[in-house]
């Protein structure tokens, strides 16, 4: 395994932010010409060039700007780690909280709700999808993943999931529609989540029971877009109430009854740390216990 000296990689970063050898030596106290004794080291052990000379001043070469962003993230990586080894057992100042962009804001306002507005708290917040988050959790950028499904039991990285909500699914849309929730679903159009939620194959489930085929006139990966074509007129979403409280209280959407059997569990997923976060504890602990797996 190639190994790549620390002080080096230090040393090529003061160049690449300063953009020429004499001010960066000084600033590092050292002299240009060992300075640049360094940076050669640097490029004959990764094999590349990293600065082309531009007048007096240098610029970084392709493989240079490859070079500067791992080493930007070598030094933050570093600093996080004496930062939470130093601070185990107090409370730390940053939650890094990742979310399926699927997921209600309105919930995800609510989970955070206990460390939000505090002056030595930093909420780092991630959107994105299932593959994009757990990675995020397997290289310990992100402290918890909130999802609407728990983590699969055989997946690459153990991970607990907790159930930390429940709600029930109603039937959303603009207010003046009658019938009951049958014909309202029969006669649509209606907003959908897309096949691959659970929330879809709840509610493909219960339309099959019911013998209806219905008129689609969405289907959306995004639980704020479905509330937001919803509030258009596009149509009527199985949504749950706290994903549109907002128009629900201000009369702008009606909720037309719950979908029988139909509920949206909210879930927060961590990978086990040896030095946890305590505001991660906080805010599990003010939300609703609940199973684990």
């Amino acid at each position: 395994m190639t190994e790549l000296n620390y002080n080096h990689l230090r040393y090529f970063r003061a160049v690449a932010r300063d953009g020429t050898l004499t001010g960066a030596a000084r600033r590092l106290n050292l002299a240009p010409s060992a300075l640049s004794v360094q940076l050669r080291a640097l490029e004959d052990r990764l094999g590349h060039r990293l600065f082309d000379r531009v007048g007096r001043g240098l610029r970084l070469t392709e493989a240079g700007r490859i070079a500067l962003d791992h080493a930007e993230a070598i030094f933050a990586a570093g600093e996080e780690l004496v930062a939470t080894l130093r601070q185990t057992g107090q409370a730390r100042r940053a939650l890094r909280v990742g979310a399926l962009a699927t997921l209600s804001r309105n919930f995800l306002l609510a989970f955070l709700r206990p460390v939000l507005g505090r002056a030595d708290v930093e909420v780092v917040l991630r959107s994105g999808g299932w593959g994009e988050l757990m990675r995020g959790l397997e290289a310990h950028g992100l402290d918890v993943v909130l999802a609407n499904r728990p983590a699969p039991r055989d997946g690459p990285l153990p991970l607990l999931s907790r159930r930390i909500a429940e709600e029930p699914v109603a039937l959303v849309g603009r207010p003046g529609r009658a019938g009951d929730l049958r014909a309202l679903l029969a006669e649509g159009p209606l907003v959908l989540p897309t096949p691959e939620t659970a929330l879809r194959e709840g509610l493909d489930a219960l339309l099959a029971r019911w013998g209806i085929r219905p008129a689609v006139a969405a289907e959306v990966d995004d639980v704020a877009m479905i509330r937001l074509l919803a509030r258009e007129g596009a149509g009527l979403a199985p949504l749950p109430p706290i994903a549109a409280a907002d128009e629900l209280d201000a009369g702008v959407l009606r909720d037309y009854g719950a979908l029988p059997g139909l509920v949206e569990a909210f879930w927060a997923l961590t990978a086990e740390r040896r030095f946890p976060n305590p505001l991660l504890a906080e805010v599990l602990a003010a939300a609703a216990p609940g199973e684990e797996r």
